[in-house]
């Protein structure tokens, strides 16, 4: 276990079926992106974060500069805000990438809010 899940803060979610069984938890659909959680229940306080971002969004570049802004925005925001013990899937919509990052940020904001009740 490395010193970051220990205190538990947020660490990336690489298999796929963490990515599914979080799309049936809470969902939080936002204009840029769309926030799934889903509550573990295992007793670990670490916040497990994945990013999505499929090619109807454009290309290679497009795509990668939208999990970009994602990962900052929930570098900033998950450890305040985010759900602890959770996993926390953060989806890119079409428009995200034009957005505003403070119209984004206050987004992430809202719906962290929404998933946490």
């Amino acid at each position: 276990m490395t010193t970051a899940a220990r205190k538990g803060e947020v660490v990336g979610l690489r298999v796929r079926r963490d990515f599914l069984a979080a799309n049936a938890g809470k969902r939080a659909p936002m204009p840029g992106f769309v926030l799934l959680m889903r509550a573990r229940d295992d007793g670990d306080p670490m916040m497990r974060i994945g990013y999505t971002v499929t090619k109807k969004i454009g290309n290679a570049v497009v795509r990668n500069r939208m999990k970009r802004r994602l990962r900052a925005l929930a570098r900033e925001l998950l450890p305040e805000s985010g759900v602890r013990g959770a996993d926390h899937v953060l989806i890119g919509r079409n428009g995200g990438v034009e957005r505003d990052f403070a119209l984004l940020r206050a987004e992430l904001r809202k719906a962290l809010a929404k998933v946490a009740r």
